[in-house]
Parts: C-alpha cells; structure tokens; sequence
C-alpha cells in the first residue's frame, strides 16, 4: 500500500514482525544471554545466548516460554551455574545440565530474580503471605531452603565475600516509594544472620545492590531526588557521582542492571534524563563522562566482559537491538549482536520526532514527543494520536517503534506524553500523580493536544488519545470530560480504581491505593466521546470483568463504543498474539470517527 505522495504504508505484518522484544540480558561464563519476545512467535520469551565463537542460537526449547509471575511482572528468569542453566517457565524451576539439553522439572516453585549463590541458586518466591528469599543447590537433589522471609517484599538477593545484601518494602508501599538495603552475614547451606539496614526507609527507595570488585556494596538511592548511585563500605555510605538523571529505572520488574563494572575499575551507568537515555562512565574518582552512542534509549540490562559493556539500545531511527560497545579506547566502538528482522522495512522511510515542551495546569511544564505523518515537510497538519504511556511511573522511550510508524504512514501524528507521574523528572515528579490519577495526568494530554491545535498542527475534531493499562484509564477520563479529544482507544484498561485495588496482584495494590483518590471511577454517564476497548481474556493485571460492565452500561446509553475481546491474551497486547488484530482494530476506529464527523 502507498499513499497518496508515495510514501509507504508500514503494514500490520511487517510491525509486528519487526516489535521483537529484548529484555533480561546477562553475562555468564564468557557468553551473553537476553530474552526474546517475537509477536508474530504468540509472544514467547525465548532464551538466546552469544558467543563470539559460535554466533547467537535460541536455547530454550521451542514454544517453551521463559518467564515467571513472582510480583506480577516477572523479571530474572534464568541464570547459568556451571555449565548448566535454570530458568522458570510454566510449571516452575526447570533445569537442563548443559546447553541445549532437555529441561528438567526441578521444583514447581515459580521464583524470580534467579542469582548464582556459593554453590547454590538464590531467587524469590512469593506466596499471599509474603515473600521469601530461597535457595536451591546446584548440584544433588534441588530441594528449596528458605534463607529469610517476609511480610512484605524482597528482591534484588546479591551474594558478596561471605554477606548477602537484598531490597525489601513493605505492603503498604511499591519500591520506588520507599525500599530497604539489608546486609547480613552469609554462607551456603546456613541462614542469614546479624542483618543490618544498610539504606532506604519511609522517604527513600533504596534499589539495585550490587557488590563492587573493591568489596563495596553498591546501589542506587533516590534519597537526594534523584535514584544516584552510592557506595556502602561497611561502615559509611557515600555518595559515588551526582547527577541530575535518574540512575535506575522504575522497579516494575525483578533483576534490573542499570550499571555495571569494568575490569579496569570504571562503572558504566545508564542514566535517564526525561524521554532520553545516555550512557556514562564513572571512574575510581568519582569524575563522570559520557559514552558517545548512537542510541537514545537504553534498557535497565547492561552487562560487562572486561573493558566492554552489553546493552539494549535503540534510538528514532533504529528499533531495539543488543550491542557490545567496546570501551577500552577514547573512541567506543558498537558491535551490534541482534536487531529486529524486518528485510521489508530496511529501506523504509520513518518518521522522527522532535521534543516539545508546554505548560500545563498549576505551571508545570510537560514534555512530550511528536511524531509527524512519515515524509511530512515543515508546516503538516494532521489527524493526532496522543498516547498516554502505562504505569503511570513509566515514561516515553525516544526509540523507533514500528507500531507508531504503522499510524505515521497512514497520514497520522503520533504524539507521546510524559504527564505527571513520569519517571525521569525525579522522585517529586513521580509522587506528585498520587492523590490526582485521572486529573491532572489527563489535563497534561489535554495541554499537548491543545498546543498542538493551537499552533495548526492537529486538525479539529480528529484529535484521539489512547492508553494501554493506566493509561487506558487517563484515556476514558479524557473522554468522560469537555475536551479535545473526539475519540479514545483503551487497551488493557483500568476502569475503577477502588475495585483495581481489591482485584490487582498482591504486588500492585500499594500502587492502587496511592493513586486513587483523584477522579475515581470510569463512568458511563460521564463518557461523551467514541470509545474502543481493547482487552485480553486472560489479563490479570486489569480483568476484563470491569471493562465488559462499562461496555454494557455504554450500550444502554446508546455511545458509540466497540468492545474487541482477544482470547487467551494477558495484559501485554501489543507483544501478544493479538497484535495485528488490535492495529487493524485501532486503525479503523479512528478512521470510522472522522468519517462520521465528516458526514455529520
């Protein structure tokens, strides 16, 4: 398909072909390993490993998903010890004794945040009644031994020279609220003993401990506003290197690696600075200096191999890829291992965004990313998608999603919005939303919409939003009020708040009650806009039952909606196998509204 000025239309196949997600990636034995989540593959996490002598090759069994569900969200579902990989899927532990061999059962314990021990596999198993830190031997009989446990949560088990250091928060709270950093004393096949509060408290998140080569325990604390890295000594902690960036990314997931160490005594930090991402290097001085990539966004996975940093990177023009960047010289060199296979798009023409900034409600400034229809000149004017990121603590990525690039070339602008609430404005950005969720994180997209309008860019009436989870509940309350929105598109979306907190996993509902209080529920009475709900049968993050009630109270007021239910899909729609389906789906709704705006 072309359109009108021959510019071509990115098809559905082909974006969701080239949406390949890479996530967890580690260093063991010499070798690299990531996951790989392919849509057009159902959306299964595959284990792929690198080797310079050998290349990548997938390791895990075909079809065979490596994940876990340990505090909703997963993360560290595999680790290699000796030859041998551990890795959670469907039924629990598996094991295989060495590369490409036969998965074997190991326990039925789903785990996550999977870390090699002395002599032993550490990991977190949660259960309703709290979490717990557990062990698994290596070799014999892999039969689990509780090492601490806890009302609440635990993450993060990082063994050092006879000490184990772990995360742990309360309840009551999510871990970029407030977080603990425990140390106490450690040996295999024994229980932790003495454990000190190294950091972290009711004011403070204190995430990502890791032990230094110097003997140190390392993390990030967002105790000077901002998640920096710091350095426990065993008596004091010390600031390593301020800076005006968040150092870590927002917990949502289990076994992140926002820096790392070199051989040479440098560490290397992914740092983030509103929708940007750069890389930086911190030497034993504590003096700090950029790393020139040509990546904008960087994933919370780096790993090290000597003077040489593995990392997740992508930028407008390039889609996620993993990338060696070679560090030994002034000028660093990339290596790319992986990209996303997309031969149909190799030479297609995409469209790039550029920064805006406008001021909104109570005088904050909202920044956001605008992505003009593909091959627009100057002076475009367009139909707009704003789109309203999930979390809310999550924020926009500055990297090539070929599912904007689907709308972009089909004459759409695509706009990103970091409303409050945002990670990478600091901790007083991100807590501000508490309290005000579907009020001031909606007049944020409004203010954007409404520049945009204001300065001729969108066109009237054919102004959208769209959000997927919490943000698909900012998208219905942007409709459910006077605005600038003709239409909104909900994935996999919230609807009342109050109930979210009594249906949310365990994990979540810390969040659930922290955020509402603002505009509390979706109401059908207050909805005035076209609506489609997009939502997976088997999504247990926001169950389907609250968006199927709003549908039904919408049809009894006779407002145009359209409910698109995806069989066996979960909360991630847009890696699922209902991908293509939920584009096409989206695509014709917007279209659908401004032709009955024209003809009305």
């Amino acid at each position: 398909m072309r359109l009108a000025d021959g510019i071509a239309a990115v098809s559905v196949a082909d974006a969701i072909r080239a949406s390949v997600s890479y996530d967890q990636l580690r260093a063991f034995d010499g070798s690299l390993y990531w996951l790989e989540t392919r849509p057009d593959a159902g959306g299964v996490a595959t284990l792929t490993r690198w080797r310079r002598d050998e290349g990548t090759r997938d390791i895990s069994p075909e079809g065979f998903d490596v994940t876990n569900d340990v505090h909703a969200y997963g993360g560290g579902s595999f680790a290699v010890a000796d030859g041998a990989l551990w890795c959670v899927g469907a039924g629990g532990l598996y094991r295989s004794r060495r590369h490409g061999g036969q998965l074997e059962l190991a326990s039925p314990a789903s785990l996550g945040d999977l870390t090699v021990g002395d002599g032993e596999l550490l990991a977190v198993r949660e259960t309703e009644r709290g979490d717990e830190l557990v062990a698994v031997p290596l070799t014999g009989s892999p039969r689990l031994r509780a090492v601490t446990a806890g009302r609440g949560f635990l993450s993060a088990p990082r063994p050092g020279p006879g000490l184990l250091a772990w995360s742990a928060w309360g309840e009551r709270d999510m871990p970029w609220d407030a977080c603990e950093l425990w140390v106490a004393s450690y040996s295999s096949q024994g229980h932790i003993e003495r454990a000190v509060k190294v950091a972290g408290g009711r004011d403070e998140s204190a995430v990502e401990p890791r032990w230094g080569p110097d003997g140190s325990l390392y993390f990030v604390s967002d105790r000077g506003g901002w998640w920096n890295l710091f350095r426990w000594d065993g008596c004091e902690v010390d600031a390593v290197a301020p800076i005006a960036g968040e150092c870590a990314a927002e917990p949502w997931e289990l076994g992140y690696a926002s820096y790392a160490f070199l051989d040479d005594g440098r560490i290397v930090v992914a740092v983030q600075e509103g929708p940007r991402h750069r890389l930086v290097l911190v030497d034993l001085q504590g003096s700090v200096r950029p790393v020139e990539l040509p990546y904008t966004s960087i994933k919370p996975y780096l790993a090290t191999q000597g003077t040489t940093v593995a990392l997740i990177g992508s930028s407008p023009t390039a889609a996620p890829q993993v990338a060696l960047v070679h560090l030994a010289d002034d000028e660093p060199q990339v290596e790319v291992l992986a990209k996303s296979e997309h031969a149909e798009l190799s030479g297609a023409q995409v469209s790039t965004p550029t920064e805006l900034r406008v001021h909104a409600a109570g005088g904050r400034e909202v920044s956001a990313l605008v992505y003009p229809p593909t091959g627009s000149t100057a002076d475009w004017r367009a139909p707009v998608i704003v789109r309203a990121h999930p979390g809310p603590t999550a924020s926009c990525l500055l990297r090539l999603d070929w599912q904007v690039q689907f709308f972009t070339s089909r004459g759409f602008a695509v706009v990103d919005v970091d409303y409050l609430g945002s990670t990478g404005y600091g901790r007083t950005y991100r807590e501000s939303l508490y309290g005000r969720w579907g009020l001031d994180d909606v007049d944020d997209c409004a203010a954007v919409a409404s520049h945009l309008l204001a300065a001729g860019r969108a066109l009237p009436g054919r102004i959208f939003i769209r959000g997927a989870s919490a943000g698909g509940y900012t998208a219905l309350h942007a409709v459910a009020r006077n605005g600038p929105f003709a239409a909104a598109t909900a994935v996999s979306a919230i609807v009342d708040p109050d109930r979210w907190a009594e249906t949310v996993p365990r994990f979540q509902r810390a969040h659930a009650l922290r955020l509402r209080g603002g505009a509390g529920r979706v109401r059908a009475s207050a909805v005035q806009r076209h609506v489609l709900f997009i939502h997976g049968t088997a999504d247990d993050v926001a169950v389907v039952e609250d968006v199927q009630v709003l549908a039904d109270q919408l049809a009894a007021r006779e407002v145009s909606y359209r409910l698109l239910l995806l069989s066996g899909v979960g909360h991630y729609v847009a890696t699922s196998a209902g991908a293509g389906t939920a584009l096409e789906a989206e695509l014709a709704h917007y279209r659908a509204v401004m032709t009955t705006i024209a003809t009305s």
